[in-house]
């Protein structure tokens, strides 16, 4: 018997961004059966010849097989197609994976009329299981056939795994004054932790960008976003995330340097374009039914806060007790102290919904828990810990953890 399709997370936006057409780029999407039947699984994404690329890529020592390619191809810099299929991950499948990867480039590579080393994989769902390629180079005829502008919803939705819904986003920016786009589609529910941030994206924009601003562009952006996440605190071996520029729009001012002025609205652009789909992975984190915003501040660096915030984050007790709307701070307290940075027990502020519960090593005399239980009966969480030790900051996001998780992952491969 069919499995009934998940629930949409109560977490789910209200409408799925609907994304435009993108000069350079064109998509299509099949029914290929790797794994799941009667929905489509296979994602094909092809850009105009001399599109530059950059990624970020897990740093998984188990890193699979279309991971390891992207790593390789990614040093050219160049790519003409994507090629994505959902339901198995190609990771830890030797030779086979190897192989299984080269016979699609190569496939992909003949129709649309390129090198192997400008066509990237990306595979994500179950570990260990061969992919059954084949059913993916029959359909590429078809696929190539149906490559079309206005893909990118239908791309966003053959990606899925556990997802209960798609994720998409795009922006309107300007490089020094010329209107430019940029779209961007993600997949991830589980086994989503920050190394680089477990998951699949593909972000496009039709802007002329060489290589080195794209890397440097992607980086920053992905360490604000992606790499401030976390669902159940696993990292995955498929992670990949990849940004092409297509030159195919209206012709703009160069840039030369991330760090350009002019460039300056198209890289915050592309950050809150990064940040709205990282958020939009953990609001549909397997079982969540809340989203957390977690802020520390006063820690001894940057890197310092963020894992504070990640040990808040990741805490089975901290996210179960949101799960139950219990507002035990008691939790974030050990949450802190087993972090492994500094934190002085006597200058620590610890707020939640915007209320001050504890300060000073104790809690705040005359603390009233019911505003407090009331915001943690809602949907969006806030937590914030100032750790009273310097001037470093951080924001992570994460989701509670409730008995959906264990529904979903006990039975992930039946």
């Amino acid at each position: 018997m069919a499995k009934a399709p998940p629930k949409v997370s109560p977490l789910a936006p209200a409408a799925i961004a609907t994304l435009p057409p993108l000069a350079g780029v064109r998509l299509a999407v099949r029914a290929c059966g790797v794994r799941y039947k009667d929905r489509t699984d296979v994602a094909l994404m092809e850009f105009a010849p001399g599109s530059a690329i950059a990624g970020v890529l897990t740093r998984s020592l188990t890193a699979s097989a279309p991971v390891e390619d992207c790593r390789r191809n990614l040093r050219r810099g160049r790519v003409r197609g994507i090629v994505v299929n959902s339901g198995n991950a190609n990771a830890f499948t030797g030779r086979r994976g190897v192989m299984a990867v080269r016979e699609v480039a190569g496939a992909v590579a003949k129709r649309l009329k390129c090198t192997t080393g400008e066509i990237y994989s990306a595979s994500t769902g179950v570990i260990g299981e061969p992919l059954p390629y084949e059913t993916i180079t029959r359909a590429l005829d078809a696929l190539a056939g149906d490559l079309r502008a206005d893909g990118w919803n239908e791309a966003a939705r053959a990606i899925m795994t556990t997802d209960t819904f798609p994720k998409a986003a795009t922006r309107a920016t300007e490089i020094g004054g010329v209107a430019v786009t940029i779209n961007g589609i993600a997949k991830g529910s589980g086994m989503i932790a920050p190394d680089m941030g477990t998951m699949l994206a593909f972000v496009a924009t039709d802007a002329k960008l060489p290589k080195a601003v794209l890397d440097a562009a992607l980086r920053r952006g992905a360490d604000r976003s992606f790499n401030a996440t976390t669902v159940d605190g696993d990292t995955s071996t498929s992670d990949t995330l990849l940004l092409a520029a297509t030159g195919a729009g209206a012709k703009h001012r160069p840039v030369r340097s991330a760090g350009d002025a002019h460039f300056r609205k198209f890289r915050a652009a592309l950050e809150d374009l990064l940040e709205d789909l990282a958020c939009q992975v953990v609001k549909d984190g397997e079982g969540a039914g809340k989203f957390v915003t977690i802020d520390v501040t006063g820690a001894a660096s940057a890197g310092a806060a963020r894992r504070i915030a990640l040990s808040i984050g990741n805490s089975p007790l901290v996210k179960t007790a949101i799960a139950g709307g219990d507002a035990n701070w008691g939790r974030i307290v050990m949450a802190v102290g087993k972090a492994g940075e500094r934190a002085d027990r006597d200058r620590m502020r610890i707020a939640m919904g915007g209320v001050t519960i504890a300060d000073r090593g104790e809690a705040v005399a005359g603390y009233d828990e019911t505003p407090v239980v009331a915001h943690m009966h809602g949907r969006n969480i806030r937590i914030e810990v100032d750790v009273g030790v310097g001037k470093g900051r951080a924001r992570v996001w994460t989701c509670d953890l409730t008995h959906g998780y264990i529904d979903i992952n006990a039975d992930y491969r039946s």
